[in-house]
């Protein structure tokens, strides 16, 4: 009897020893990292399980052992509603204060990057506005500009411009003006998707049965983009931009060339502040001094303004118009070329007005 009772005390106390040593280490390794004076970034991928977290944070030095921490979270019903993110813990906080901040998603906001592309902006332009800005590299940018492939499953958009025909940017017209805020590092990729994802989405406003009146207009996607670039580049005023895109609409059924100075300051090399009889002359399919018919595409990035009055043109007999020179930016407007003649003479007279 007091041999079995020996025995008896004997596993009661290894167990107990047992116990403790395991209690003691299990503590141990639940206790705090080292106060750390800094915060230490984690980046909490989406999908990311309890145990991948654990892991992470083990191997940062939040926490001691990924094991303990895996279990409390299963003990205490925990980690179902850990958010993705990046974080930043200091070694040392409790286990309490970590599942609380991946709970409520205390994430670090993201650095981010605002630029504003002016409307009428060519593609050039803007990469030259974005390269100063340090946001892109110019020549990655302008090569993407060239190349359609790539985004055509993030912004189906761009099948419509046409393959075949030669642009001196692809992308040309479809690189919405807007202000725009992306992460900062934001790649020359993601600003072009953005930017023909902003086109997409803005066709709507223009006009909700954009698509019908294309129809009814009998125009492509791409002679809509670059009327709507003529348009952007001719009229200032908002209310003179239909009746411009109906004088446009009137030139091109007579079989008018359409001799617009931006066709030819687009064609340049560089543009210039103004144009020369010679420059009038310059051999390049933008050139409507020379050519009987639309550009190949768009000469600039077009407003939602722009877009919509090539959708809902003003009907009217005018073939010609001419800007004032009284700082009102608006024009005159002429049914014949004597009276187109009378309108530039009277608008030299305007000068200064």
């Amino acid at each position: 009897m007091r041999k079995g009772l020996k025995i008896y005390l004997t596993i009661s106390l290894v167990i107990l020893l047992v116990a403790g040593v395991g209690i003691g280490y299990i503590w141990s390794e639940m206790r705090p990292s080292a106060q750390g004076e800094q915060d230490i970034p984690v980046v909490i991928e989406q999908g990311s399980g309890t145990a991948a977290i654990a892991s992470q944070l083990e191997e940062q030095g939040i926490i001691r052992n990924a094991l303990i921490f895996k279990v409390y979270l299963k003990w205490n019903g925990e980690g179902s509603r850990f958010q993705a993110g990046k974080y930043l813990f200091r070694s040392g906080s409790t286990y309490d204060n970590i599942i609380a901040k991946l709970n409520s998603g205390d994430v670090v906001a993201e650095e981010m990057v605002r630029f504003t592309i002016p409307e009428g902006y060519t593609v050039e332009q803007i990469a030259d506005k974005l390269s100063k800005d340090g946001i892109v590299d110019k020549e990655r940018f302008l090569k993407l500009t060239d190349d359609t492939s790539w985004l055509k499953q993030s912004a189906p958009l761009v099948t419509h411009i046409p393959d075949g025909v030669k642009l001196k940017h692809k992308l040309e017209g479809y690189l919405f003006p807007e202000t725009y805020e992306l992460k900062k590092g934001s790649s020359e990729e993601d600003i072009i998707t953005r930017m023909v994802q902003e086109t997409e989405k803005r066709l709507s406003q223009a006009s909700p049965s954009w698509e019908a009146d294309l129809k009814t207009r009998g125009l492509s996607f791409h002679e809509m983009m670059t009327l709507a670039s003529l348009v952007e580049r001719e009229a200032v005023v908002d209310t003179e931009r239909p009746l411009i895109a109906g004088v446009i609409d009137n030139r091109i059924a007579k079989g008018m060339r359409l001799q617009i100075d931006a066709t030819v300051q687009y064609a340049l090399d560089k543009p210039k502040e103004r144009l020369y009889y010679k420059d009038l002359e310059i051999d390049s399919p933008y050139n409507t001094y020379k050519i009987d018919k639309l550009p190949p595409g768009p000469i600039s990035s077009p407003s939602t303004a722009s877009i919509q009055a090539v959708l809902k043109p003003e009907a009217s007999e005018y073939l010609y118009y001419v800007t004032k020179k009284d700082g009102s930016q608006t024009h005159l407007f002429a049914k014949t070329f004597p009276e187109h003649e009378r309108n530039i003479e009277q608008s030299k007279k305007t000068a200064g007005q």
